[in-house]
């Protein structure tokens, strides 16, 4: 049983880089999956360091030929994780970023990408 939670901690350390989020990382995204098929849904979660100073959490998932926003208000009391779903995202190579803005404007920006494959028979 011990092994298996050493293993498991390991695993998850692993997987978040094993950087706490703190003064030092002010943002951290997560997204999956990071190839999809057409129509995709792409689930982008976020961590953000809890500070008075953030007012809002900006996520786009934009490639040349479309582009999906969403946004939300923070404060002291927002949750540090939020999750961010984008549905039917067409077929493109997609940045996905995350952009944090406080009082005096952006803190901090993540950005990843995201390949949407076209499905068979498709015009694209």
């Amino acid at each position: 049983m011990k092994t298996r939670v050493i293993v498991a901690a390991l695993f998850v350390f692993g997987l978040t880089g094993g950087k706490p989020l703190n003064g030092n990382e002010l943002l951290r995204i997560q997204i999956s999956p990071l190839v999809a098929a057409a129509p995709a849904v792409i689930t982008v979660r976020t961590v953000v360091d809890v500070n008075d100073d953030n007012r809002e959490l900006e996520v786009t998932a934009q490639s040349p030929d479309f582009a999906r926003r969403s946004t939300i208000d923070l404060d002291r009391a927002a949750p540090r994780v939020n999750v961010f779903n984008f549905t039917n995202l067409p077929a493109g190579q997609y940045d996905v970023s995350a952009v944090l803005i406080g009082t005096n404007g952006v803190r901090a920006t993540s950005t990843r990408t995201v390949l949407v494959m076209p499905t068979p028979g498709s015009r694209r």
